[in-house]
Order: structure tokens, then C-alpha cells, then sequence
């Protein structure tokens, strides 16, 4: 019982604690300009960029993965 107790009360204090920070009624500012956005634009090409062939790689392997019949078939002719 006095295990649960501490549990509770500890519980009780953290959300007392945390209280302050619901208090704020303003949304978030968003003070960026148009640099920062093109920074981060430029950062998303790249990223695509490096998923394009990324995922030709891996459809490749999927497919000679998938195909092995086909090689079978040449050696035996």
C-alpha cells in the first residue's frame, strides 16, 4: 500500500511540475524566412535524389530474387 502511495504521489508531483508548460496560450511562431525554406527544400531534393536510385537497387535485387527459374533455364541449354 505505501509503494502505491508513492507511485500516486509521485505521478501527482510530475504533473504539477509540468503544469506550467500548458499554460501557454500562443500557438507556435514561425519566424523563418525564405532562406531557411529553400535551405530546407534543397535538403528534401537531395534526399529524393538518393531514394530514386535507392529503389532501383532494391527492385532490381527484388526481381532477381524473384526470377531464378530463368537462369536455371540457360545453363541447361
Amino acid at each position: 500500500m505505501k509503494a502505491l502511495k508513492n507511485i500516486v504521489l509521485t505521478a501527482l508531483f510530475t504533473l504539477m511540475a509540468s503544469s506550467p508548460a500548458l499554460a501557454s496560450t500562443a500557438g507556435r511562431v514561425d519566424n523563418s524566412g525564405f532562406i531557411v525554406w529553400a535551405f530546407l527544400g534543397f535538403c528534401a531534393l537531395i534526399v529524393v535524389a538518393q531514394l530514386v536510385p535507392a529503389l532501383m537497387v532494391m527492385l532490381g535485387i527484388v526481381k532477381a530474387v524473384a526470377s531464378p527459374k530463368e537462369l536455371a533455364q540457360q545453363k541447361n541449354h
